[in-house]
């Protein structure tokens, strides 16, 4: 079966590559000159493990292609995804143009019988949305099915999300678009991958229904922790006991400095966006977006607080991606941190791995550093703020000799107080109000 992907960014990168590890024939099409020559010579726009090796894999071996002729890639194509971006609007809601301008284009080349896949993430409603936009686009009369079939990729990790995914959610309201579908992704039958068949409506609805959910344990356990600071209790204790309870689970319940990327914070607001069009208003989503917003002021605070104020102060900060494993800093928890403590008068030396080049575009005052010990030589404290591996071993002894003041804050909990106490540090944490034992 040959596929066509429009649009390479993250997901329609990671969608290509993965099919065509599946053994499907994929296109990636994209109207970006620039970048789809770079994806011609193996090089890879966006930091995700394996994915450079996974796309030179799949280009050596002819089942993964890269062209600007995406009129092509669709007469080529038996099904073609829409992988393009949703950004917000200045109300939260999603941003459809790029989606229907990719409608447009499908249809002004239809041949035959076609599916056409979203892939994007998109309001309830826009399926029908494209049938229309499609349906008067025609040049000819030719069948076609839409489906919705919403990607659960976590950066970092997209690569295994994709080939042993939790759920595949298939909607539309055609047999036939099931049966190709379902034959696209066969070899996931192989690790009884659970299949989701439903309508194109619902199947909208489970990813923001998805990641709203996600986006509210993730309020819930940072509003448990600050309470746990005020009444002595350890938020960690709290999370593992919540979560040895099989309705609610582990996942999701680590304090810290409250959610971001590019899913969850666009997500929850084109979610309450979509209700406030049907007259409805999510009130316990409002509230998981205010407690998340409030969080990181509470973190600066919590900074402020350790060091007896910022100004002059110099901190080392660890990471500035939203998570580890990515260079992605949209809506990052980290970079609102640094711009705060900035503004406070705090100068910064950073370390990331891999979202320092990211991040000089937009934080112009900050010292870029080659490690952790670089970044703490002369600061007043480290402040760990994204969990890559790379932190979680540090060298105590060289990192307390870098530091002016030996104070240790870790806005992720990576470490615990008595270990760091014996190595010499003033420890400060996120929602640990009693003695790790």
């Amino acid at each position: 079966m040959n596929v066509a992907v429009i649009g390479t960014g993250y997901v329609g990168l990671v969608t290509g590559a993965c099919f065509a590890e599946l053994g499907v024939h994929v296109t990636c099409a994209d109207k970006d000159q620039e970048k789809i020559t770079a994806l011609q010579k193996g090089l890879i726009p966006i930091y995700e493990p394996g994915l450079r090796e996974l796309v030179g894999k799949n280009s050596t071996a002819g089942r993964l292609q890269f062209t600007t002729d995406i009129a092509a890639a669709i007469r080529g194509a038996l099904a073609v995804f829409i992988a393009v971006g949703t950004p917000p609007r200045g109300d939260g809601s999603a941003n459809l143009a790029y989606v229907e301008d990719v409608a447009e284009t499908i249809a002004q080349h239809l041949d035959g019988y076609k599916v056409i896949v979203t892939k994007s993430t998109v309001p309830v409603g826009t399926g029908e949305r494209l049938r229309k936009i499609i349906g008067r686009s025609l040049k000819e009369q030719v069948d076609f099915d839409i489906v919705s079939n919403p990607e659960f990729l976590r950066e970092g990790s997209a690569i295994e999300d994709f080939l042993r995914p939790n759920r595949v959610v298939i909607g539309t309201g055609s047999q036939q678009a099931v049966a190709i579908m379902k034959d696209l992704y066969r070899p996931l039958y192989l690790i009884e991958t659970p299949f989701i068949v439903t309508d194109v409506a619902t199947a909208e609805m489970i990813k923001y229904a998805s990641n709203a959910f996600l986006a509210t344990k993730i309020s819930f356990i940072n509003e448990m922790a600050n309470l746990c600071e005020k009444v002595g209790a350890d938020v960690h204790q709290v999370a593992k006991g919540m979560g040895l309870d099989g309705r609610i689970g582990p996942k999701f319940l680590h304090p810290g400095p409250g959610y971001g990327g590019s899913c969850l914070p666009k997500d929850t607001m084109a979610l309450i966006q979509m209700a406030k069009e049907h007259g409805r208003d999510l009130e316990l989503l409002n509230a998981v977006v205010r407690v998340n917003t409030k969080q990181r002021v509470v973190m600066v605070e919590k900074i402020r607080q350790a060091l007896g104020g910022l100004e002059k102060k110099t901190l080392a900060v660890l990471g500035l991606a939203f998570k580890p494993n990515t260079d992605d800093i949209r809506e990052s928890p980290a970079i609102e941190i640094v711009q705060a403590l900035l503004g406070a008068g705090a100068k910064i030396r950073v370390h990331d791995p891999a979202a320092m080049s990211e991040a000089r575009k937009v934080l112009k005052e900050i010292v870029c550093c080659d490690d952790a010990y670089e970044a703490a030589r002369g600061a007043d404290a480290v402040v760990l703020l994204t969990e890559w591996n790379q932190f979680r071993n540090l060298d105590l002894d060289r990192l307390r000799r870098a530091l002016r003041n030996p104070v240790f804050i870790d806005l992720r909990n990576v470490y615990d107080e008595p270990h760091m106490r014996q190595a010499g540090f003033r420890y400060v944490g996120v929602g640990r109000g009693t003695k790790t034992v």
